[in-house]
């Protein structure tokens, strides 16, 4: 008996699939495959990190549940971070609560704040959670560009004036996944004045905070005055201390949807495992040097990149933040659109990456680079592509 679920036939086929699965067979197939798609980091956490995951592991009460909303330290120790980083004060009992890193917190917020019909002011490109986590709560998406800027702020109004209900939330996510675009105070205190004004609630997602570069740190919108009136946002300790199957972030600031996504959340969860929660406290609290090391690492990658794509023949934009470069497509190839070049790409370089039509319509005539493999592996990839270019 075939049946059809509402909300599966809400979800389109999911276009980066296609590539990750040719990905997957060419290295079953013994090729050597260099992996710039994904947004996974090739490097271990900090040895103290693993060493309390460890030393907590071995006690014998550390295997029960543990707390949904996390563990007091661990909520603790991430108001400390918004504190030394912002200069933003937080409550660690009504405006932190701990997620499953923050794919999984943005999804339960959906949930919680959402009703069906509601609509959702989401930029277009981005990054698969921020529509489909709100489609799958029963929310319409109204596309709204990812460049922020004067048009950014004339297309809110034509969506507040033309949406019918009025949109209830907004999302912005900077340094942007995929497009790498990254925002500044003025134009976070604008998205404040607006939302306020309108009554929207505002979810920013933080995720590459601290992967900035060219020493421009990236803000955040607590630091605007009144933020938390409207705004939460969601960090990640996936990137930042290259954690990302760890699944720890962390959505702090507005204490009314904080308290929602909590409540929803001790519906759906336990919590992290508490030695991985331990750890996770281990890395906020502990030497912050792994921080700038990381930078440092997606930095040298990242000029790399942009110098030896550009010599074989494929201008890529340097990147202000982010572990990704998004680059439109080699002139001479623009016509085989995201998808069809990916897979060329794969095919004949034996390089990965992800198409950028997988990000929504706004993203064709793009990839999106992943800084994932070492100098080594990166110089090859350009000298695959310039062979590639030159058939």
């Amino acid at each position: 008996m075939s049946r059809d679920f509402y909300r599966i036939k809400r979800l389109p086929p999911y276009v980066i699939a296609e590539v990750n699965g040719m990905r997957h067979a060419a290295r079953r197939a013994g090729r050597d495959i260099i992996d710039l798609g994904m947004g996974n980091p090739d490097q271990p956490p900090p040895q103290h990190v693993i060493d309390k995951l460890v030393e907590v592991a071995a006690k014998p009460d550390a295997h029960g549940y543990s707390q949904s909303k996390g563990i007091p330290g661990l909520r603790r120790a991430q108001a400390n971070y918004y504190q030394r980083r912002f200069g933003v004060e937080l409550d660690p009992e009504s405006e932190v609560v701990v997620t499953m890193g923050s794919k999984e917190g943005l999804a339960s917020l959906a949930t919680a704040i959402t009703a069906p019909g509601d609509v959702v002011l989401a930029p277009n490109p981005s990054y698969p959670i921020h529509t489909y986590g709100f489609i799958l709560a029963g929310a319409t998406i109204r596309e709204i560009p990812t460049t922020p800027g004067d048009a950014y702020f004339n297309i809110l109004d034509k969506a507040m004036a033309h949406s019918v209900p009025r949109p209830t939330i907004l999302i912005v996510n900077y340094p942007s996944n995929p497009t790498a675009e990254v925002a500044d105070l003025e134009f976070y205190t604008r998205v404040v004045d607006w939302a306020r004004e309108n009554e929207v609630m505002v979810i920013s997602d933080l995720a590459y905070s601290e992967l900035y570069y060219d020493g421009k740190p990236t803000p955040s919108i607590l630091q605007v005055p009144g933020a938390k009136d409207v705004a939460v946002e969601f960090t990640s300790l996936s990137k930042t201390y290259r954690m990302a199957g760890w699944r720890i972030g962390f959505a702090v600031g507005n204490a009314e949807m904080i308290a929602a996504l909590t409540r929803v959340k001790s519906y759906l969860d336990y919590g992290a495992f508490t030695p991985i929660q331990a750890a996770a406290c281990a890395a906020l609290n502990g030497p912050q040097d792994v921080v700038e090391e990381n930078r440092q690492t997606f930095q040298r990658r990242r000029d790399l990149l942009v110098e030896s794509f550009t010599r074989a023949g494929w201008p890529i934009p340097a990147p202000a933040a982010s572990m990704f470069a998004w680059a439109p497509l080699p002139e001479k190839m623009s016509n085989l659109g995201s998808l069809e070049f990916s897979k060329q790409l794969l095919e004949k370089a034996g390089v990965a990456v992800a198409p950028g039509v997988g990000y929504g319509e706004a993203g064709e005539g793009f990839v999106r680079i992943a800084l994932v493999e070492n100098e080594q592996r990166i110089r090859q990839a350009a000298r695959n592509i310039k062979r590639f270019l030159a058939d």
